[in-house]
């Protein structure tokens, strides 16, 4: 299975550049972040010409999370499933892709450390640990992923000093992180690249921060112990992220042998 996570901040502007990248890669499952359209205006039609059947969790200007797959959708989930009142932004979407239970998750960015919006962020993470409770078990075949707006290490920034004291860095971002790895989750890049640093997802569109290399790892895929075992390979795909009109996150990419691969 090959599965990629990617933050394409509106699909709508950026439809054109999903189909290609779609017809070049051919993933098995995409998970998109920041949709930014409705329900109504899912581009279903275009994207099932391609071979891949969709569902979209959106509310319009804002948020929105869907899962492109050609192994089958089933068992889908809009929203947190841990019995708590329902979410008002459009940020989590879960359903069963073949054998694997896929989570694509857009988590807060917590605009700034304090902010009721970063609080907003630590209690959305804590639900999204209760809701894998209810949805997955870690015996089986899980993946979480996302724009999960957290660096978890220091050498995951290109300037950890630069950003000092801002969002996505902190401990208690960290520790919720760390949270969803003891539920049974592995970071599959990092089990991929384990001594590699400055290995980013995101560069902000100012500055000319792509070309200079200032970026963030905060997109992730993670991924239960029995798919852990037969990863064969991560990648970042930097190349969605240059040319005209790109999202401001690159693509990440993993694939899964179908049998345990031997070190």
């Amino acid at each position: 299975m090959r599965l990629a996570t990617w933050n394409v901040n509106s699909l709508k502007a950026r439809l054109e550049r999903v189909e290609a990248w779609l017809g070049e890669v051919s993933p098995d499952v995409l998970c998109l972040q920041e949709t930014k359209m409705a329900d109504d205006a899912f581009p279903a039609l275009a994207l099932g010409a391609l071979g891949y059947e969709g569902v979209h969790h959106g509310q319009g200007r804002w948020n929105g999370v869907a899962i492109l797959s050609r192994i089958g959708i089933t068992d889908v989930v809009h929203g947190f499933a841990d019995g708590g009142p329902p979410d008002d932004e459009a940020r989590l979407l879960t359903a069963r892709c073949g054998s694997a239970v896929v989570v694509t998750a857009y988590v807060p960015n917590g605009r700034a450390v304090g902010h009721e919006q970063f609080h907003y962020k630590l209690a959305w993470l804590e639900r999204l640990a209760a809701h894998l409770d209810v949805v997955a078990d870690p015996s089986e075949e899980v993946v979480v992923c996302g724009d999960l707006n957290i660096a978890p290490e220091d050498r995951d920034v290109w300037d950890v000093d630069a950003i000092h004291g801002a969002t996505h860095i902190t401990d208690d971002e960290r520790a919720r992180f760390q949270r969803l790895l003891d539920w049974g989750l592995v970071d599959a890049f990092r089990r991929c690249y384990p001594d590699d640093d400055r290995l980013f997802t995101w560069w902000d569109y100012r500055a000319g921060n792509f070309h200079k290399h200032k970026g963030m790892r905060i997109d992730h895929v993670l991924v239960s112990e029995p798919l852990a075992e037969r990863l064969s390979w991560s990648l970042v795909d930097r190349n969605a992220r240059k040319g005209t009109g790109p999202s401001d996150h690159a693509p990440l990419l993993i694939e899964v042998a179908a049998e345990a691969v031997r070190s």
